[in-house]
């Protein structure tokens, strides 16, 4: 990572999840079609520019561009990346944001995996020169809503399904890591994962909420080899991981060159209820005190890599949002960057996706039309005033000994 630089990212928001319809019928949800990305894209990157951000958080679409084993159409991929690199946008490479090709099914294939890895490998080696990567965006979310509340891909709900899920979006993960430090060994894996806590409604409660407060950290346990705890482990093989899937992942850690990225949104804190069920609980603690959880148990560097609200709000979760992340670096946690997710607005996020209802959801930097939004122009000058203050600040990142001061 080059000395001194803070990263100040935004993203082009790239789910494309399967749903069912109330007729029954299968569609693909594309938000980078939602959000006419395809046709202003060139427009998009130049919105980057005149924000003043050069990171950003971007994919092609997995789906469409592994049209089957071995076979990629890169023509889109291709005009995006070749114009970002000639205009000086550095890409955070998102791989697999939700979904998979048709072809391959869902995320119950055991096949995904070494698809993923081979989809990975080929992309590394045409773009030798591409640096930062998030191989599969938010496992967790991915597994839990694919198949543990059934609302995308396979619909499953049911814990089974969901590890099985997890498991091999991990492993898809962890061999997608291995494949790019085969063809770029200067790689960097920015781990973009939702950052949960759930809190025990009444002492009643507290039993559920401290399992549910482990099963959040799985996707990253076994992504970087953490040793979990008992009550986990026997989770895990209750629902079908087998104890050699379990090593598999403790012998095959790529933790040394890993940022831990993470997500936090209003809704990341949960209430949990007596029945077992549980709520929304909004922002109790916050940014803050959950990334020092998060930092406690991994020990590796960290990247706020989401966050946004709708307005009237947004200005005002920005200023939250970065007032955390200065805190946190000023108590010394290795912090790197900052995002607000993402360039432009969204639609059917207010249903995750489920309602296919075309509802713009107003939490981009930009309109759909390109208008910038009262948060662009507060994002573009937060950036304006604290890049050069924190370029000058000491610290630096060293991969090879995995010591950051």
């Amino acid at each position: 990572m080059e000395r001194n630089k803070f990263m100040f990212a935004t993203g082009i928001e790239n789910s494309y999840p399967n749903i069912i319809l109330p007729d029954g019928s299968r569609k693909r949800v594309d938000e980078m079609e939602k959000a006419g990305h395809y046709k202003h894209w060139k427009q998009d990157f130049d919105l980057v520019l005149e924000m003043g951000i050069e990171f950003l958080r971007y994919g092609p679409p997995y789906f469409s561009v592994h049209t089957g084993p071995g076979q990629y159409n890169w023509s889109f991929v291709d005009e995006t990346f070749n114009y970002m690199k000639s205009v000086g946008i550095t890409p955070i490479v998102d791989l697999c944001h939700f979904g998979v090709p048709d072809w391959m099914g869902d995320f119950q294939n055991p096949d995904f995996p070494a698809y993923f890895e081979e989809y990975a490998r080929a992309f590394a080696a045409r773009y030798p020169y591409i640096q930062f990567y998030t191989p599969v965006n938010e496992i967790f979310i991915a597994a839990a809503f694919s198949a543990e509340y059934g609302w995308w891909n396979e619909k499953k709900s049911d814990e089974r399904s969901f590890i099985t899920a997890l498991k091999h979006l991990c492993k898809a993960n962890v061999l997608a890591m291995q494949a790019i430090l085969g063809v770029q060994p200067n790689a960097i894996f920015i781990q973009s994962e939702s950052s949960e806590y759930f809190h025990p409604e009444t002492p009643d409660c507290d039993t559920r909420a401290s399992f549910l407060n482990q099963k959040r950290f799985l996707s990253l346990d076994l992504s970087y080899g953490y040793p979990i705890s008992v009550v986990m482990y026997e989770y895990l093989l209750e629902n079908g991981l087998t104890k050699e899937e379990y090593h598999w992942f403790a012998n095959n850690v790529n933790k040394g060159r890993c940022i831990m990225g993470n997500d936090y949104y209003v809704t990341n804190e949960h209430m949990v209820h007596e029945d077992g069920h549980t709520s929304a609980a909004g922002e109790i603690f916050g940014y803050y005190v959950i990334t020092h959880q998060y930092f406690s148990r991994y020990k590796l560097p960290v990247m706020h890599t989401e966050t946004n609200i709708a307005e009237p709000h947004s200005v005002r979760w920005l200023q939250t949002q970065w007032a955390n992340v200065r805190r946190l670096k000023r108590d010394g946690i290795p912090i790197y960057g900052f995002t607000w997710y993402s360039l432009t607005d969204q639609v059917d996020w207010d249903s995750a996706l489920r309602n296919d209802a075309g509802n713009v959801n107003a939490l981009g930097l930009y309109d759909l039309d390109r208008n910038i939004r009262p948060v662009g122009t507060a994002y573009k000058e937060l950036i304006r005033q604290w890049q050069p203050a924190l370029e000058e600040a000491s610290y630096q990142l060293n991969f090879r000994t995995g010591y950051y001061k």
